[in-house]
């Protein structure tokens, strides 16, 4: 096997041909095939060679490459509204960077106004990487970047911000930017929209140019944000074909489909609106919602303690004591529970024969009551948490267990308990804090 250099490594390289030896200068790049090395010459394009041919490799400290030739970028409208767009990860914003041969973020404004004509006419762009990274790898410390770029976007004068990101998480940061910004009862002082896409630029299939204009337009020209389901929106295909995005709340809403273009549905609620476009631009069609009154402007965002730990158990049949015990000892600030049906946790062994579960339930009981916070909410992702249908349910609020009465989606519930979490006001914070409608994760509408 060759031992190629890295990718992006400056290298002279003679090449054993039918026809004689050749000698070529340029940047290593990743092999495109088995046993292939592969190189972009000087001139640009790329070649490939059997490793069989090579005979020998020298790395050189650098190589005059071919000068780019990309023309200058195009003015854009000065009339129309400023949006900020913020690269995160994900597909939806990737180009080739020839250098590594790897895909990369496309973050420049004329790439992006290239990629995406139509962004030309709907705002005036400005591109702002603060990552690249696949979604499964954000932590609350990204939370806290996007809530800071925001405020930045709207201290320079965007009216909108629009965050390209990974599907696998995105309604996570979703529900971080909207709590941040209105958790506290206030607003952002412009729209902020999350979206990404489900399949690569390069398919035929992308969803990745409409979510993108559709995005960049309601943050450009969409409604004011009241601050209630709306301080961030996450926006996506609303359904398998082209033609419509859906504006969901950001704090209630999730990724139901691994890999369907419309991925995302509103969690028990509708989505706020619908961005149409047929071909002749995009149109904004408001739901039918009663509008909420605007709050008060924000200053700046809540950032989420970045120290804070949430352990989080599944209840279902092997649901453990031991794993609980790790969770307390560890000196996690919160113990989360997916609950079963209403919001039920397996604490009751009426057969005699599953003591795990009387020790489960000693535990807890212990747990709450040295202020220790134990949340439970619901498998089912839609429907309320009731623990007073049924004994066990009443027996766990006897217990000191918080949930009972919530209509937060479970994901969404996450970041909701690391923001009252961030509070500093400990468990009766979080108990006080839990059955509130904080920014629209429990509306009174939606109750059955």
């Amino acid at each position: 096997m060759v031992d190629w250099p890295e990718p992006g490594t400056p290298v002279k390289v003679v090449i054993k041909t039918w026809s004689g030896m050749v000698e070529h200068e340029g940047l290593a790049l990743p092999p495109s095939g088995p046993k292939l090395v592969t190189l972009k010459l000087v001139n640009g394009y790329n070649v490939s060679y059997p490793e069989s041919y090579l005979e020998s490799i020298e790395v050189l400290d650098e190589v005059q490459m071919a000068e780019d030739d990309t023309p200058p970028p195009a003015p854009q409208d000065e009339t129309l509204p400023l949006v900020h767009l913020l690269h995160t990860g994900g597909t939806i914003a990737s180009k080739v960077d020839y250098a590594t041969g790897a895909v990369t973020a496309r973050f420049e404004p004329h790439e992006l106004l290239d990629a995406v004509p139509e962004l030309r006419s709907v705002a005036r762009i400005r591109a702002v990487k603060l990552g690249n990274m696949w979604s499964d790898d954000i932590r609350p410390r990204h939370w806290n970047r996007m809530l800071k770029a925001t405020e930045e976007a709207f201290a320079e004068g965007a009216v909108g911000v629009v965050i390209t990101h990974g599907t696998d998480t995105l309604h996570l940061s979703a529900a971080a930017l909207g709590y941040g910004w209105a958790g506290a009862g206030g607003r952002p002082p412009g729209r902020i929209v999350i979206t990404g896409s489900q399949r690569s630029p390069d398919r035929g299939s992308s969803d990745a140019a409409e979510n993108l204009i559709a995005a960049v337009h309601w943050a450009a020209h969409g409604p004011a944000p009241t601050g209630y389901r709306d301080a961030s929106v996450v926006i996506l295909h609303a359904a398998s074909s082209d033609g419509s995005c859906a504006v969901l709340p950001g704090v209630a809403c999730r990724k139901y489909h691994s890999s369907r273009r419309d991925a995302f549905k509103p969690i028990n609620q509708d989505a706020l609106a619908f961005v149409l476009n047929d071909g002749g631009g995009p149109v904004i069609e408001m739901a039918e919602h009663e509008p909420a009154d605007a709050r008060v402007e924000a200053i700046s965002p809540m950032l989420f303690d970045e120290n804070i730990k949430i352990a989080q158990f599944i209840a279902d049949a092997h649901l453990q004591p031991e794993l609980v015990k790790a969770g307390i000892e560890g000196g996690f600030d919160a113990l989360l529970f997916h609950g079963t049906g209403l919001g039920h946790l397996p604490i009751s062994d009426p057969q005699d024969d599953s003591v795990e579960n009387t020790v489960l339930r000693l535990m807890l009981e212990d747990h709450c009551a040295n202020d220790g916070v134990v949340v439970v909410v619901a498998q089912t992702i839609e429907g309320p948490i009731n623990m007073n249908v049924y004994a066990k349910g009443r027996e766990q609020q006897a217990m000191g267990i918080i949930g009972h009465g919530s209509l937060c989606p479970p994901t969404s519930a996450l970041v909701k308990l690391h923001h009252l979490l961030s509070r500093g006001e400990g468990r009766d914070g979080v108990a006080a804090g839990w059955v509130e409608d904080l920014c629209g994760e429990n509306p009174d509408d939606a109750r059955e």
